[in-house]
């Protein structure tokens, strides 16, 4: 099959963003048996084409929305495509749709940002003939809001790479436990409260450390450095780190934490911590429930909003060094299970001739 995926146009793809990880992880699945193409923006350091084998990456002009849906637009006009995925982005899926009519075509959503309960949003919602939720709880809370779409909504969970992302064998013991925080540093995703978790804590581990990776706007950074110091905990600030690096910090950590305040469709964090090996502790919110098993491979923190619920299962963790092996190694086993990029791609290709199958009657009845 010929596949075609329209990327959002705020980063390039390779990128860092979640949504561009998870299209290219997908895309080099799907390449192995299809030919594939991803349309992105231009980025500078970046080739307009970049060819690999079967996948093919396209950047086109961008600037705006407008002028990014038009720049894909151009490119993909006169060609055909078997099957066309927009991701985020319902009113590019709409505009898609408009001019490869029949073409199946969906949209896969990572979180419930892009689609705001409005009329527009429905009226582009309507155009789908296929809706990809990246969770039960996403599906879920689509199914809510547009009640007429429902019945085109499929959930297929997003993946890991199980042979970047795997347990550092060779890790040397300390007396240091590590705790990692990675992800966007935004009031939403609750960083302050784990800074206030780990002040708590070292009252009786006071050899725990705390890792936080990201980027984020400065003043917000800095007064997280200010929490910490007035916490009086060992932080570490590293800054944006390329996500192609990432898994080296997952390697050197004792445990993951994402004490997110607000609803999360999934969570690609977590699951990348959980096949390095690593137990976790995060907030009972959204589609985290489905990855994190509390007791099995991490902890479930239900009164996310209070520091101290997150200090007591990391301190759980940090005072028992063979539980917290434990739970890492089930963290493992589940992510190699249930979140290979394989198996993920082999459910959404499924649902894609399924797709396609439909259509086909469709026009010829």
């Amino acid at each position: 099959m010929k596949i075609l995926m329209i990327a959002p146009e705020q980063l390039p793809v390779p990128g860092n963003g979640s949504v561009e990880i998870c299209m290219l992880a997908i895309a080099k699945q799907l390449a192995v048996s299809h030919k594939v193409t991803i349309v992105s923006r231009q980025s500078s350091g970046l080739p307009n084409v970049s060819n690999h084998g079967n996948l093919t990456i396209v950047r086109v002009p961008s600037g705006s929305s407008q002028k990014y849906i038009a720049s894909v637009l151009r490119y993909i006009r006169g060609k055909y495509y078997d099957i066309i995925q927009v991701d985020n982005r319902p009113h590019y899926m709409a505009k898609v749709k408009h001019a490869f009519p029949l073409t199946p075509v969906s949209l896969f959503l990572h979180s419930l940002t892009f689609v705001p309960r409005t009329k527009a949003v429905a009226t582009s919602l309507d155009k789908a003939d296929l809706i990809i939720a990246n969770s039960v709880s996403l599906k879920s809370n689509l199914s809510r809001l547009f009640p007429t779409q429902s019945s085109k909504i499929r959930t297929v969970y997003l993946g890991v790479d199980t042979i970047r992302f795997k347990p550092n064998d060779s890790k040397k013991k300390s007396d240091t436990f590590q705790v990692l925080f990675a992800g966007r540093i935004i009031p939403r995703k609750g960083v302050p409260v784990i800074i206030q978790a780990i002040g708590i804590m070292k009252r009786k581990y006071p050899k725990v450390r705390l890792i936080i990776v990201g980027g984020g706007k400065a003043n917000y950074i800095n007064s997280l450095r200010l929490l910490a110091r007035k916490n009086r905990i060992n932080a570490r600030f590293t800054g944006m780190i390329p996500h192609n690096r990432v898994h080296q910090l997952y390697k050197n950590a004792d445990c993951f934490v994402c004490p997110s305040q607000r609803h999360e469709a999934f969570g690609l964090v977590n699951v990348e911590a959980m096949a390095s090996g690593l137990p976790v502790v995060a907030s009972s919110i959204g589609g985290i429930k489905e990855i994190v098993r509390h007791g099995a491979n991490g902890y479930l923190v239900k009164q996310y909003k209070n520091p101290r619920s997150h200090a007591e299962w990391i301190g759980k963790l940090a005072g028992d060094k063979n539980l917290a092996s434990k739970l890492g190694k089930q963290a493992r086993k589940d992510a190699v299970e249930r979140f290979s990029w394989s198996k993920m791609a082999y459910k959404l290709m499924t649902l894609y001739k399924h797709a396609s199958s439909n259509l086909k009657e469709k026009k010829t009845s």
